[in-house]
């Protein structure tokens, strides 16, 4: 038993402020951001994954779907905003895995600070991650020919929704993250639970040409309504309301599931 566990075993949990709470996660959330200063190869995912799903998909069905691969682009890209966001999520359980193997967050328990800091600090943190995956996202498909037809505040507000979409997704992997033994492990279980949302959806084909029971589910998947919200302030410009409120209310549930069951177990796994 190291000396920052036996320390912690003999410090009573306490009552924070909220005040505090905040303060503690962004010093965490500070803390993530330095990582990744040091060893920007954490977000070779995030570089390295855009444009890889741009040039194999972009290419593969641009002309089957759209007749060109420019035009699909102009669908494609929207939802590969929101495929990228949720992929990117899967870090912040990763390294809350690693920490917490590593014995990183019995030190934690042993500082002043708000115990839950250390999980709601690793998923702020992940907004850079979301920033720069998006941010190559969209360089890249100008370069093969994606153009945004909407106004620059549509634009802000599609990239603010996605990135709020994909903090809330993330507590997924931050509750898979504290039950499973490596990091391996979690990458797994992440990737049985994300290919179904996004390939199940209409980010790479339209709802129309999907079996009746497929279509029934890509009509209420949270990446087929986010998908369409991101047309809708990327490319159309049309009424994204219907959309938007089905995304904002898969938001609100993902949050009031996983946010405090990840809490509790996190808690109780450190005693």
């Amino acid at each position: 038993m190291t000396t920052a566990t036996m320390t912690a075993e003999r410090t009573p949990a306490k009552l924070v402020s909220p005040a505090k709470l905040v303060k503690d996660s962004f010093a965490m959330a500070w803390r993530g951001v330095l990582k990744i200063r040091k060893n920007p190869e954490q977000l070779s995912d995030v570089t390295l994954m855009p444009i890889l799903f741009l040039v194999m998909f972009g290419y593969i069905f641009g002309g089957a779907v759209q007749g060109s691969t420019e035009e699909y682009l102009q669908v494609f890209v929207p939802g590969l905003v929101v495929m990228i966001t949720i992929m990117a999520s899967m870090s912040a359980g990763i390294s809350l895995n690693t920490d917490v193997s590593k014995g990183v967050f019995d030190r934690f328990r042993a500082m002043p600070i708000a115990r839950s800091a250390p999980l709601v600090g690793a998923v702020v943190a992940d907004f850079v991650r979301y920033v720069v995956g998006i941010g190559v996202l969209l360089g890249f498909a100008a370069i093969l020919g994606f153009r945004i037809t909407t106004d620059p505040l549509s634009t802000l507000a599609a990239v603010a929704i996605a990135i709020a979409f994909g903090l809330a997704f993330c507590w997924i992997a931050m509750f898979i993250g504290i039950l499973v033994k490596s990091p391996g492990a979690l990458a797994g279980i992440m990737m049985a639970i994300v290919m179904p949302f996004t390939f199940g959806s209409n980010v790479f084909v339209p709802t129309e040409t999907m079996p009746d029971w497929l279509a029934a589910w890509s009509e209420i998947s949270p990446v087929s309504l986010l998908a369409d919200v991101m047309r809708g302030l990327l490319v159309d410009g049309g009424d994204i309301t219907g959309p938007l409120l089905g995304s904002l209310a898969w938001m609100g549930a993902l949050l009031a599931v996983f946010f405090p069951l990840t809490i509790r177990t996190y808690l109780r796994r450190l005693g």
